[in-house]
């Protein structure tokens, strides 16, 4: 089944991704990989992955250019599936609580010991040890007890949550750093690497690089008056990022004229509108409450002040600069975001596939594990493997 294509980057084409996690973390690092051409098979329960019953268009985000497999890991007929699965793959994830996946016969030391050269990822909350390993938790709680939540994302709000998942995101992401550096080290070892990678860890890890760890909860120095959000005439949200002096002189000399308050010897210093954080963002807020957003940026870019109007995902993938960056795949509810980079002017694959059916590829998948016809249909009789009642 292999994932490249021709006109597109995929340095992973030929790798082999066997994916028992749900929700997000797990399958966004998979997505990364499968975008990055290698080929995911998405391993599951018969009641499918519980983001595919969420209201949020997170499944269909995650999942595409994956297949799928519905197998009822419970069933002692599952070994045999799963034994061909380990011998396929080169790398298994699993995003289960601790413990879980051995009961069930699909962890590393089960899995390692058919395919020595495995890479397996475990991605829980946090971590296959300590005393908290079997707590429950989501997104926010792992930014909670990961340090990015003590502190202020805006100067005149207290600490709040991001829209996005922040520690579901950034663990994805690092577990598909993890699993690319056991890939490239595995042929040095005698088993490859089982990488044990917590969602709380991966956020304070960010945290720490952004605030050290001395960085008292109530500290703003990390915030700028002129980097923040401010309503416009029509209603829509510009984000004025003017952090180094630069930038606040040419915002200075663009708008002194509109808000001559701006030019008060009390601003001119970076200590000075820190010090008269609240007078300064009063002023700013009047300005910018004069003009819709699109006249300000339209403004602003000429005279070399970062600006720009809080946007949706629609609207971003309309603009002429995500067109000419060849972010723009598919149209409507069919839209997606290749994997951002160019790679010696390719993007990766573009002829994806959509987030499968639940079970869609099981036929397919059993096939390429070297089942024979009557051996899946028996795995699909006895209710080992689920497909939908039209394949």
């Amino acid at each position: 089944m292999p994932s490249g294509t021709h006109d597109a980057w995929a340095p992973l084409d030929g790798i082999r991704i066997i994916d028992f996690s749900m929700l997000l973390p797990g399958p966004l690092t998979t997505l990364i990989l499968a975008d990055l051409g290698a080929e995911v098979i998405k391993v599951e329960p018969p009641g499918g992955d519980y983001a595919r019953h969420m209201k949020s268009a997170m499944f269909q985000g995650a999942n595409r250019n994956k297949k799928s497999i519905a197998l009822d890991l419970k069933s002692p007929g599952a070994a045999a599936v799963i034994e061909r699965l380990a011998s396929y793959g080169d790398v298994a994830i699993e995003g289960f609580r601790p413990g879980v996946v051995a009961r069930l016969g699909c962890g590393a030391e089960a899995l390692q010991a058919i395919n020595p050269r495995l890479v397996c990822c475990s991605l829980s909350g946090y971590g296959q040890t300590g005393p908290l390993r079997d707590k429950a938790g989501h997104d926010l709680a792992y930014m909670a007890m990961g340090g990015g939540l003590a502190l202020k994302g805006h100067l005149r709000q207290p600490p709040g949550r991001a829209s996005l998942p922040f520690a579901d995101m950034v663990g994805g992401a690092f577990a598909a750093v993890a699993i690319l550096a056991a890939l490239q080290e595995r042929d040095r070892r005698p088993v490859a690497a089982a990488l044990d990678m917590s969602l709380y860890e991966s956020t304070l890890y960010a945290s720490a690089i952004r605030f050290g760890f001395t960085t008292a909860a109530g500290s703003t120095d990390h915030l700028y008056p002129a980097n923040d959000l401010f309503c416009c005439a029509d209603g829509r949200m510009l984000a004025l990022t003017v952090v180094e002096e630069k930038f606040w002189d040419n915002l200075v000399a663009a708008a002194g004229a509109l808000a001559p308050e701006l030019r008060d010897p009390a601003f001119a210093t970076e200590e000075g509108r820190a010090a008269n954080a609240e007078r300064l963002m009063a002023i700013l807020d009047r300005m910018f409450a004069g003009r819709p957003a699109g006249d300000w940026v339209s403004f602003l870019d000429r005279h070399d002040v970062p600006a720009t109007v809080c946007v949706t995902n629609q609207e971003a993938l309309l603009s002429d600069h995500a067109m000419a960056r060849g972010m723009h795949v598919g149209e409507g509810a069919a839209a997606t975001m290749p994997f951002p980079v160019i790679a010696s002017g390719m993007r990766v694959a573009r002829n994806g596939t959509p987030a499968p059916a639940l079970g869609a590829d099981g036929h397919g998948i059993l096939a390429a594990l070297g089942f024979s016809d009557d051996e899946a249909a028996s795995l699909v009789a006895r209710g080992i493997v689920h497909v939908p009642e039209h394949a």
